[in-house]
């Protein structure tokens, strides 16, 4: 069996145990009763969106919901996943209404086949990918050669077939000619999320994660160098199919407007103008 095809079957392997968990996770965000405010245009309460976001949005999402329904009076439930996973939820006929994407590509798909609002896509933020360790791990990873070293035994990235950190992950090894090397190490994860929790809870040694994941928690990280893998453009679309397209609108107002990127900046993402 040659590097990839055991690659594959360790990806099958994990698929199989954890794609339940992985599809079913949904956090609510919003608790708690709105501030009222004669300017918040607010919808009806029994409205709930429906969010499909890339897994490292998880920590951007959880501070948002409470400032959305404060503000706006919108509640609406993450449903947090690969963004290649989501997006064949989204083809599928899964109930969507705004679709938060790790790459530019599956927005373009779903574009393709007429099942975005005409106009809706657009560059929110670009993701950037870390090594990240425990403290505890003492380990020195400061490039991504270290990487190659006899301390590190166990590495984990999300799958690159359908997660665009993953995808990054493997094209930043294979940049540096440490692909191939580095195949008995690679512990396939679902989502980058899940990558970053097999690092956290010391299943691996170093996790090649989002920095959104790590940016305002514990641990050491080291940022990967940009010129080994291409920019992980992270753009958003309201699904045509959604019947709140008002309420989906203020949230992608929101996310984009003053306070929703003070948050994306806090949490380590690049917005579009600083490119």
């Amino acid at each position: 069996m040659d590097d990839r095809s055991g690659m594959r079957t360790r990806f099958a392997l994990v698929f199989a145990g954890t794609l339940l968990a992985a599809w079913s996770f949904v956090v609510s965000c919003g608790g708690g009763a709105p501030t009222e405010s004669p300017q918040a245009s607010r919808p009806s309460p029994s409205v709930e969106l429906v969010v499909s976001a890339a897994s490292d949005l998880s920590p951007v999402l959880a501070e948002l919901g409470p400032l959305l329904k404060e503000s706006a009076g919108i509640t609406f439930a993450a449903n947090l996943g690969s963004t290649g996973q989501l997006m064949e939820q989204i083809v599928a006929g899964a109930r969507v209404d705004v679709f938060l994407a790790a790459s530019s590509t599956a927005v373009e798909q779903l574009d393709d086949k007429g099942l975005l609002v005409p106009g809706s896509a657009r560059l929110y933020a670009r993701g950037r990918l870390v090594m990240w360790t425990r403290e505890d791990a003492g380990l020195k990873v400061d490039t991504i050669a270290d990487l190659a070293g006899p301390d590190v035994k166990r590495i984990s990235i999300a799958n690159p077939d359908h997660a665009p950190y993953g995808e990054a992950a493997r094209e930043a090894l294979e940049s540096a000619g440490l692909w191939d090397r580095l195949q008995d190490k690679i512990v396939p994860a679902e989502n980058v999320r899940q990558a970053f929790q097999f690092a956290e809870s010391g299943n691996v040694d170093v996790g090649l994660v989002a920095l959104s994941l790590v940016a305002t928690g514990g641990g050491t990280y080291t940022l990967v160098s940009e010129e080994l893998y291409g920019p992980i453009h992270q753009t958003l679309a309201i699904i045509a199919t959604s019947t709140h397209q008002e309420q989906a609108a203020q949230f992608v107002a929101f996310l984009t407007g003053s306070r929703g990127r003070e948050i994306l900046l806090k949490h380590g993402f690049v917005l579009p103008e600083e490119d």
